[in-house]
């Protein structure tokens, strides 16, 4: 039985809605890291609570679902020849969610000052590093269903991190190169902010990467 006919088996229909709705919840984590960062930069800090609050909801959601997905997983014997990178995959996206709070909470806990003609430049990689995120969900989805609209989605992701990582390189050279004004301590923690950033978008290579492996994996 091919990797298709398994997956459009009734039997996995309830494991593909908990998977989608595994996917649901990273895509809402992302709007509230951008949201988050956003409120953050711009001194919103109902906003910014708000953004933590849900943060902590979605990821105990998340690790629940994710429990749960696993349990189905290692009970069904039919999937037992894909099951090992489903659970890679899952694992890379529950990855990102951690990614996500701890992110946000580091906000929170460190406070680092973003000098004004910085702000637009991290809400800009923030976004970056979200749609890189975002563009690999829609390529998850289309494992089970369209393994050969995965490519698509894939080299998305891949452009959007190179995106982030440029932006970040810029942000640090210019902390570094152009403001004199700062302490030496204030520039690394700019710089360790736009590096955790960064971190997000590579977080998403690590699910494209992934993604393509089995997408192959599913026309063999």
């Amino acid at each position: 039985m091919g990797l298709l006919s398994i997956f459009s088996n009734k039997n996995t229909d309830k494991l593909i809605e908990s998977i989608n709705k595994l996917l649901g919840i990273v895509d809402n984590a992302v709007l509230v890291f951008r949201d988050g960062v956003k409120n953050y930069l711009y001194n919103d800090e109902s906003g910014f609570a708000d953004n933590l609050s849900s943060m902590a909801s979605l990821e105990l959601e998340a690790g629940a679902l994710f429990r749960e997905i696993e349990n189905t997983l290692y009970t069904r014997g039919n999937l037992i020849r894909s099951r090992g990178d489903i659970m890679r995959l899952l694992e890379r996206f529950e990855h990102i969610i951690s990614i996500i709070s701890a992110d946000l909470i580091q906000f929170e806990i460190e406070s680092p000052k973003i000098p004004a003609e910085l702000k637009k430049e991290f809400t800009k990689l923030a976004e970056l590093a979200s749609l890189a995120v975002e563009t690999s969900i829609p390529g998850a989805k289309a494992y089970f269903s369209a393994p050969k609209d995965v490519a698509e989605t894939t080299n998305r992701v891949y452009f959007y991190e190179k995106e982030a990582v440029k932006l970040s390189q810029s942000i640090k050279r210019t902390v570094f190169h152009d403001m004199d004004g700062l302490k030496l301590s204030e520039k690394f923690h700019l710089r360790y902010f736009a590096l955790h950033i960064e971190d997000l978008a590579k977080a998403a290579v690590k699910v494209a990467e992934q993604l393509s492996v089995m997408a192959i994996k599913r026309v063999l």
